[in-house]
């Protein structure tokens, strides 16, 4: 098989510049590998059936080209994600930085629930530690501060106990570095008041903005670093999506039930992607490689996990890495944003 030829990388083909995520020592490529995919279907926020083979076929695929971190969660896939990327880095002498998540737990029913308590967070890092074979993840996110736009009092524990509980298991040497997920600027300094936070993990790219209002300002202020989540906006400005493809999407794939899937906003979106399709092509790229380099630009922003399910996708995300959009190209992409809000 694929991944069974590819345990010792092959030479990297392209050189990136890396930076260091906030406070840490991590030095990560511009772009990492997205594991929610690989937690394949079955589950509330699934994005269809994968295949566990195409799944590190893929992570291969992105360490072959150069990237060096993988980003996951306990909750995708219900475990699954987790386990297939243990699978993945098993015996690999020079492996890549593994970010992983918490707060989201799910009983025997795959009923999903949130809780920030410190015997809960104590038990699901030695979980997760577990299917990726690891005895050391490199950073430990609170994956959300409350689930569902449910009130944070709603979830059993608190911020400030889940970050110290985050302390705690950093003292025990079970993670290297803490970060949080989804946290608005409010969450964030409560966060910052019990630990130092290396890390914010924000949905950011064209589609969802609002993360510039106050976030991303806040944690470059204070040297947070900042890895964005959807950057293609889960796949809608790749460049592959048309109204066939959306149509013939699973039933279980959570995106059929996102409006900027729908119309009539997808007629906008998808005028959009043509604009980024036409800066991409003067480079040799794709429209989603515009779309990944757009978040880069950002000075707040550290880095962009894309979300891979083949290494087909990874060739056609690699680019953004290097790209650098010129003024000329960011006028014309705020030109298209504005013609598509009109």
């Amino acid at each position: 098989m694929y991944f069974e030829m590819n345990l010792r990388l092959m030479q990297k083909e392209i050189y990136m510049t890396r930076r260091e995520i906030g406070n840490s020592d991590l030095a990560i490529t511009p772009i990492g590998i997205g594991a929610w995919a690989m937690g394949g279907g079955q589950w509330e926020w699934s994005w269809g059936p994968q295949n566990d083979d195409d799944s590190q076929a893929a992570i291969y695929q992105g360490l072959n080209r150069g990237l060096n971190w993988i980003d996951t969660a306990a909750v995708y896939g219900l475990g699954h994600s987790e386990t297939v990327v243990g699978r993945a880095l098993k015996g690999m002498v020079d492996r890549p930085y593994v970010f992983t998540k918490c707060s989201l737990i799910w009983d025997d029913s795959g009923q999903i629930s949130h809780n920030l308590q410190r015997h809960s967070i104590h038990r699901e890092v030695e979980a997760s530690l577990k299917r990726l074979s690891l005895e050391q993840i490199d950073l430990y996110q609170i994956h959300w501060p409350a689930w569902k736009g449910a009130p944070e009092s709603a979830s059993p524990g608190s911020i400030e106990e889940a970050v110290g509980a985050l302390t705690e298991l950093q003292q025990q040497g079970k993670i290297r570095y803490i970060g949080v997920s989804n946290f608005d600027t409010a969450q964030l300094k409560r966060a910052l008041a019990v630990a130092p936070i290396s890390s914010l993990q924000p949905p950011y790219s064209l589609l969802e903005r609002s993360a510039e209002k106050s976030v991303l300002p806040f944690a470059q202020a204070n040297q947070v670093g900042v890895i964005v989540y959807s950057p293609m906006y889960s796949g809608l400005l790749s460049g592959a999506v048309t109204e066939e493809r959306i149509a013939r999407l699973a039933e279980d794939d959570w995106r059929k039930r996102n409006p900027n899937f729908q119309q009539p906003l997808l007629s906008q979106n998808l005028r959009l992607v043509e604009t980024l399709r036409n800066i991409g092509s003067a480079h040799g790229l794709s429209a989603g490689e515009v779309a990944i380099a757009w978040t880069l630009r950002n000075p707040a922003v550290t880095g962009a996990i894309v979300g891979v399910r083949t290494p087909t996708q990874v060739n056609g995300i690699i680019g953004a890495a290097t790209l650098r959009l010129s003024g000329e190209e960011l006028f014309e992409i705020e030109r298209g944003l504005a013609l598509e809000a009109a």
